[in-house]
């Protein structure tokens, strides 16, 4: 069925529409849509949808199935040539030979014959470690594939017999039987159960192939991911998919590329993101740190008085875009570290250090704070925030 509307509502007509109600509305619809008169690329399946409906509404004992039991009453009872074998569409005969070139699709009409087809495309998934698509890699794989058989040369008779062209399809491969349509007679074209398409008659089947013509097998090849490559990127190999029939071309090779994550960088297109680790007295005077990137350590200087969160940038420490010249950034996020235990030298040097900068820190002792009493933690903290 083309469509699971509403036949009354795709003809705009109630369903106690009379047959020149029916009759009447479709010809407005079919006169609109009309192919030949509107250039609108959904006309020619408008068109078929309003044929359908007047197809089931126009004939009483389809439009009884329908009223009753909906699409059911219909799909579950005819086929799609069913609903239009005995449709009445001679009194539409003014609209052209249209009929006959669009519902020639619905059964088939115009089919071609089969003909040698091309293999089937294949895909091949690998993983790799993030640092491996930073760089780039050639490795090994070997792709299980249908390939010709080598004993027969893929024709599926045994060596020294020859196929025989199919008594049924003549070799085309397709079965045909003219179908009595209200549009005159269609030719209906299907696969030849005889041959099952390949237009031949194997007596004699080749025992390696058991006569299918292709057998299973493997091949190795070596596949080069180039530096900067991203998970999901696929890799095109043309000819190395499945084979097709004898004459046609064999099917393309996708190695689809997976990459891993790292427990250390993380990856946005081809920039990287890494966090490092500041106490607060490397943010407050400013140190230089070393940095790990993907192409090996460098130095990298934090300026006094940064505060956590800070991003820097390091350029060109990013992953290379495949194909270009061009390489993405590291960008680095500090954050800042309390130390949860002070030797009694640490926390006297920075009792001093708050009383020189009027905070009043807490002792050892674990002096009792107020409610409103901040430690001395607390005020370095909200003073790099300043």
């Amino acid at each position: 069925m083309t469509t699971n509307r509403d036949y009354y509502e795709i003809l705009g007509v109630s369903k106690t529409a009379t047959d020149d109600e029916i009759k009447k509305s479709y010809r407005k619809l079919a006169m609109q849509y009309h192919p030949d008169k509107n250039d609108s690329p959904d006309a020619e399946e408008k068109f078929k949808e309003i044929s359908e409906a007047y197809a089931v509404l126009s004939d009483t004992e389809k439009r009884s199935s329908y009223d009753k039991y909906g699409h059911a009453g219909i799909n579950n009872r005819y086929t799609q040539e069913d609903i239009f074998r005995n449709a009445d569409f001679s009194s539409f005969n003014d609209l052209g030979d249209i009929f006959g070139d669009i519902f020639g699709s619905f059964f088939g009409g115009g089919g071609r014959s089969r003909g040698p087809q091309r293999g089937a495309d294949l895909q091949y998934d690998i993983r790799f470690s993030f640092e491996d698509a930073f760089k780039g890699k050639t490795i090994d794989i070997d792709v299980p594939k249908v390939i010709l058989c080598d004993a027969c040369s893929g024709t599926g008779a045994k060596q020294g017999t020859l196929a025989k062209t199919c008594p049924e399809c003549r070799g085309s491969g397709m079965a045909s039987k003219t179908v009595r349509t209200p549009f005159g007679n269609m030719i209906s074209q299907s696969t030849c159960p005889t041959c099952r398409g390949s237009g031949k008659m194997i007596e004699t089947p080749c025992p390696k192939c058991s006569g299918k013509g292709k057998v299973r097998s493997s091949k190795k090849l070596s596949v080069t991911v180039p530096a900067g490559v991203d998970s999901g990127m696929r890799l095109r190999y043309p000819g190395e998919g499945n084979a097709g029939d004898p004459g046609a071309a064999p099917g393309d090779l996708y190695v689809v590329v997976r990459v891993d994550s790292d427990s250390y960088f993380s990856r946005n297109n081809d920039d990287v993101y890494v966090s490092v680790d500041l106490n607060f007295v490397q943010a407050a005077l400013g140190t230089d740190i070393t940095v790990k990137t993907l192409s090996g350590d460098v130095t990298m200087t934090v300026p006094e008085g940064t505060q956590t969160g800070s991003v820097f940038r390091l350029k060109g420490k990013g992953f290379p875009r495949v194909n270009s010249k061009s390489v993405g950034d590291q960008y680095v996020t500090v954050n800042l570290v309390t130390p949860r235990k002070l030797s009694s030298e640490q926390r006297e040097m920075l009792e001093k250090f708050a009383a020189s900068s009027g905070f009043a820190a807490t002792t050892a002792a674990g002096k009792k704070r107020g409610k409103k009493d901040k430690g001395f933690f607390d005020k370095v903290k909200e003073a790099f925030e300043d």
